[in-house]
């Protein structure tokens, strides 16, 4: 028997629109139509106002409110994926003309009357260039109504009003458009609304519904039900029972058309599923820890060990193999094996007299040393040892050969 999992999607579309889509969505997973719903919401980019300059302002309307209301106008973003550059990428220092566009607003009343400040007032700056300069790709693939307002100057299509003003008041500003998307801002967003719906009689049982007296009465059904089949009363539940068709409703606010937003959505749902197939199968592994760079921490060039998990002259890793502590030139590190170095160690090896000594408890670490003992007893090894320049030891003391005690750079140590 094949199942609805056996097949391909279906897509239906129901309405069409020049700013919104009805379709059905069928033979897809639950999963699959949520994430599409949510990428058409927030992952397909588009041009919004991001600063406002405001030259003049003697409205009743503080700067702050009518910048928000400027950034929330709706621009015509046709083939914002090759018109225009994110900031981020461009090569720019304050925006460009690849990355930006610009706005101007400019009015005032001087009759004695209530004037309205629209949509329609926002003004697009052209890009400037010389002639026989080449415009670049961006700019020749724009439309002629590229950043303009949505609906503009158009009789079936309502302007968006910004603010109401009278006779005396002017308002002037400079807005600068860029691209982005709605996980920054929900100006960058291209639908109103989207509406989705599966199992309009609730069979899968994933709504409770709060009722006093009869479910069916107090919560009717939509239109979406006329798809489905009415169950039955004596119908038995189901629980391996999956949604199978999902139905859409996508409004745009008319920056771009319903069919750019699916096929838009489709893509970058894709893309998104692909970058993480490619990672999967790449196998990155993660750092365990520390700053495995030539450069050592922060940039400090250290002449023997790292932080790494395998440097030859001592580290923090398992395997450090020689040196005298945290910041001796002799390569030690705060290790756990090591082999003759000094560290943070509890191998015997290093607790029994090596030629460089550990921070360790050991007793032997203190009695049959060589010239590098350790932290241990020994008055010319300790916190508070006497000698300023204890050039063969490995403490926190003054020497000018290690340790942290000198305010000139250290052979391999920290400059404080």
């Amino acid at each position: 028997m094949q199942t609805y999992e056996d097949n391909e999607p279906i897509v239906r579309i129901r309405d069409y629109k020049q700013d919104r889509v009805n379709f059905m969505l069928e033979n897809v997973d639950l999963a699959f139509a949520n994430s599409f719903r949510r990428v058409v919401q927030a992952d397909i980019p588009t041009v919004a106002v991001d600063m406002v300059e405001v030259e003049a302002n003697t409205t009743v309307l503080p700067d702050e409110f009518i910048a928000h209301r400027i950034g929330m106008v709706p621009l015509v973003s046709a083939n914002c994926d090759e018109g225009i550059r994110y900031t981020r990428d461009c090569l720019c220092l304050s925006g460009c003309q690849y990355c930006s566009i610009e706005l101007r607003l400019d009015v005032s009343c001087n009759d004695n009357r209530t004037m309205d400040v629209t949509s329609n007032h926002l003004e697009v700056i052209p890009p400037s260039y010389t002639d026989g300069e080449n415009p670049g790709d961006e700019l020749t693939k724009r439309g002629e109504d590229f950043g303009q307002p949505v609906g503009k100057n158009k009789a079936d299509v309502p302007p968006v009003l910004i603010c109401k003003i009278r006779k005396g008041q002017e308002l002037k500003l400079r807005c600068v458009a860029k691209k982005g998307i709605a996980k920054e801002h929900a100006k960058w967003s291209p639908c109103s609304a989207v509406a989705f719906e599966y199992d309009p009689y609730n069979k899968l049982r994933h709504t409770t519904y709060w009722h006093e007296s009869d479910p069916r009465t107090e919560w009717p059904v939509g239109e979406n039900a006329k798809e489905e089949e009415a169950p039955r009363d004596d119908e038995v539940f189901d629980f391996n029972a999956k949604p199978r068709k999902f139905y859409f409703d996508v409004e745009t606010d008319g920056s771009l058309g319903p069919q750019e937003v699916i096929m838009k959505g489709l893509a970058e749902l894709q893309t998104k599923l692909a970058n993480l197939i490619l990672g999967l199968k790449e196998g990155v592994e993660l750092p365990t820890g520390g700053d495995t760079t030539e450069n050592g921490v922060n940039g400090h060039v250290s002449t023997a060990g790292a932080w790494g998990p395998q440097a030859g002259g001592g580290n923090w890793g398992p395997n450090a193999a020689s040196g005298a502590g945290y910041a001796s030139p002799a390569g030690g590190g705060w290790a756990t094996g090591g082999s003759s170095g000094g560290g943070w160690g509890t191998s015997p090896a290093q607790n029994t007299g090596g030629n460089t000594g550990a921070w360790a408890t050991s007793p032997a670490q203190n009695a049959g040393g060589a010239p590098g003992a350790s932290w241990g007893t020994s008055p010319a090894q300790t916190w508070g040892a006497s000698s300023p320049n204890a050039a063969s030891g490995s403490g926190w003391g003054t020497s000018t050969q290690q340790g942290w005690g000198s305010p000139t750079q250290q052979a391999s140590g920290w400059n404080l």
